[in-house]
């Protein structure tokens, strides 16, 4: 089962023994690539991007990594829109509009730095997103581009492929936010908010800590519903 990609890690596998991948925590994606990439690799350093930190669902995602993939690492950062966030003061965020902005290509550069590990992977999909087609079909094998060092081996395949990967390897399942799978974190999905409040409230505190406008989201939400009644 997605041979393809077992065959790109493969080979990048003969050019290092040390590689980055950006791993959203409660992702299929990101929860699928680990597995994957694990077997073939001394060390996989797991960046994670957070927007509000420690958050107790996210944690257990954390904790499931630790236990079963003991030689993989986890960094957590900043996510590149949470510096967008701050220069413009999004929901309520304290404002700095000095605030330097970084896309996903210059953290990933920062990562690379600290670590000194080349090769990035990332779960990207052609399924994902028009974008996404584009760019990814101009790479080699539609997966890896060897210039940048960056490997997108789950390329080819839509999301039934990975949600039935994950359930035959027995992986732990992937978070789903109202009816939406998600990478998580995402404070503008009122799907996400909505779980936080049913399931995590504290997390709803921390994010509402930093930005205090979420409350007011839900609010509105609670108010139209309160309507159609």
């Amino acid at each position: 089962m997605l041979n393809r990609a077992q065959q790109v890690i493969e080979q990048i596998a003969q050019k290092t023994s040390k590689v980055i991948l950006f791993h959203s925590m409660s992702g299929k994606d990101s929860i699928a690539l680990l597995n994957l990439l694990y077997p073939h690799f001394e060390k996989v350093v797991c960046v994670f991007m957070y927007v509000v930190k420690d958050l107790d669902h996210i944690a257990r995602y954390m904790h499931y990594i630790n236990k079963k993939y003991p030689k993989a690492q986890i960094i957590q950062i900043p996510h590149f829109a949470v510096f967008s966030y701050i220069k413009t003061g999004h929901l309520g965020h304290a404002q700095n509009e000095k605030q330097r902005l970084y896309n996903l290509s210059d953290l990933t550069d920062n990562i690379r730095e600290k670590t000194s590990i080349k090769w990035a992977f990332f779960g990207f999909k052609q399924s994902d997103s028009m974008n996404r087609r584009v760019m990814l079909r101009t790479y080699q094998e539609q997966a890896i581009n060897e210039k940048n060092k960056k490997v997108y081996p789950l390329s080819t395949y839509k999301n039934n492929n990975i949600i039935e990967y994950i359930k035959a390897e027995k992986l732990i399942t992937p978070e789903k936010y109202g009816n939406s799978q998600s990478s998580g974190t995402d404070i503008n999905d009122l799907n996400y908010l909505l779980f936080l409040r049913n399931h995590f409230p504290n997390d709803l505190k921390k994010v509402i800590a930093e930005f205090p406008l979420v409350e007011r989201k839900l609010y509105e939400y609670a108010y139209e519903r309160a309507k159609t009644i």
